[in-house]
């Protein structure tokens, strides 16, 4: 249990460090001189880095175990990255030192699945993972007044030089703490990246990794970037309303993924439970595409719906990892959540082009009607595609 909390104070942090350069953009631009290209960039090293790292994490899991494989990423990664964050004096350090976290926060969540896949009943992985997620999301909470409120009284550089102690400490009470699952008399998972290709032959997988690559981008996305400027040009909403919408939104995502978590184990069933869950959202996105004018009260209780069922990862890698065999749980957690973070990072491309592209002089709202279209249109292709899987009842498991 120990190692458990331990890996969960790490996942906060991963959340923190994956959200918390929006709050630092002012006094980065002016010590440093960052342009928003330079700084969406920096923002962007972090999930690329943080994808590309997976195969990597997934390799480690499997042939050293989740103790060392996390203790020494998030020790020279993600510490390593956050001192010479602190110590940046000049825009390419800052980007360098995202990539560098990026890679470090890379194993937490996955070893965290590996264990519960290697501990614990199947038919309680979904919950397990879905509460993991929901606990670790307080870190988009910190990373947002608090450390505001840090970097004001402290100065950018000595909060950053605090917070790599932090993942320091962090990454010695994983090492210390937590314990590697024992090994089964199993086939060897060996060293190399053929176990990769050894899952993308696992037919049941295909048409879950569609939806696990695009099920959190709407939330994801319109939580972190598009919410602000849809808020701002469409209804003239100020920062202070804004905050408070984002807010709702952020806590529904959080209530999000503890609700998905029993539901396979209540309804007997991992795919209709995602696929309904996930319908609700595309019906949200569906009602904004169409009449993206609707008032602030009711852009809030669509936003509160897309982040509530669009919370759906645990589930999904639920499912997925019913398909996995068991000398490969590494690879395959990590190979899911590639493309759920992947997916995310591309959609986050995409959906700048069509918002830029669809732009329609005296008229803001033409741009995120195509936008919530975009959204509408890859989630209800990837949920119909969805709809081909397996389903992997948790009752059916051994």
């Amino acid at each position: 249990m120990a190692g458990i909390v331990a890996l969960a104070v790490g996942y906060v942090l991963s959340q923190f460090y994956r959200s918390f350069l929006a709050v630092l953009t002012p006094a980065l631009g002016a010590d440093l001189g960052m342009t928003k290209a330079q700084l969406s960039f920096a923002s962007g090293a972090w999930f690329i880095a943080f994808a590309l790292a997976q195969f990597g994490v997934g390799v480690c899991l499997d042939r050293f175990g989740p103790k060392r494989t996390t203790g020494l990423f998030v020790a020279l990664g993600a510490g390593g990255g956050a001192f010479l964050f602190a110590a940046a004096s000049s825009p390419w350090m800052v980007i360098v030192a995202m990539a560098l976290i990026g890679v470090g926060c890379a194993p937490v969540l996955m070893a965290s699945l590996f264990i519960f896949a290697k501990t614990f009943s199947a038919a309680r992985f979904a919950v397990l993972s879905s509460w993991m997620v929901a606990f670790g999301t307080a870190g988009n909470v910190i990373g947002a007044a608090p450390l505001a409120n840090a970097a004001e009284a402290f100065g950018w550089r000595p909060v950053m030089t605090a917070l790599g102690l932090l993942t320091l400490s962090a990454a010695a009470a994983i090492a210390l703490v937590v314990r590697d699952p024992e090994r089964a008399a199993e086939k060897p998972a060996g060293f190399g990246f053929g176990g990769y290709l050894d899952l993308l032959r696992i037919r049941a997988l295909w048409p879950i990794i569609p939806l696990t690559a695009i099920n959190y981008a709407p939330p994801s996305g319109i939580r972190g970037l598009w919410a602000g400027p849809y808020l701002t040009d469409v209804h003239g909403a100020d920062a202070l309303t804004i905050g408070n919408v984002t807010l709702f939104m952020a806590f529904a995502m959080v209530a999000g993924s503890f609700l998905y978590g029993p539901l396979d184990t209540i309804f007997k069933t991992r795919k209709w439970v995602a696929a309904v869950g996930n319908a609700v959202g595309l019906a949200a996105l569906v009602s904004l595409a169409l009449q993206p004018v609707i008032g602030i009260p009711v852009a809030t209780a669509a936003f509160v719906v897309i982040g509530l069922f669009g919370s759906a990862y645990g589930l999904l890698m639920a499912h997925a990892r019913a398909f996995v065999p068991a000398h490969l749980i590494g690879r395959g957690v990590t190979l899911m959540n590639f493309f759920a973070i992947g997916g995310v990072g591309i959609m986050q491309f995409a959906t700048g082009g069509v918002v830029t592209a669809s732009v329609v002089p005296g008229e803001p709202a033409a741009a995120y009607a195509a936008l919530f279209g975009f959204y509408a249109a890859t989630l209800g292709i990837s949920l119909l595609i969805y709809l081909f899987a397996k389903d992997a009842p948790p009752h059916r498991i051994p």
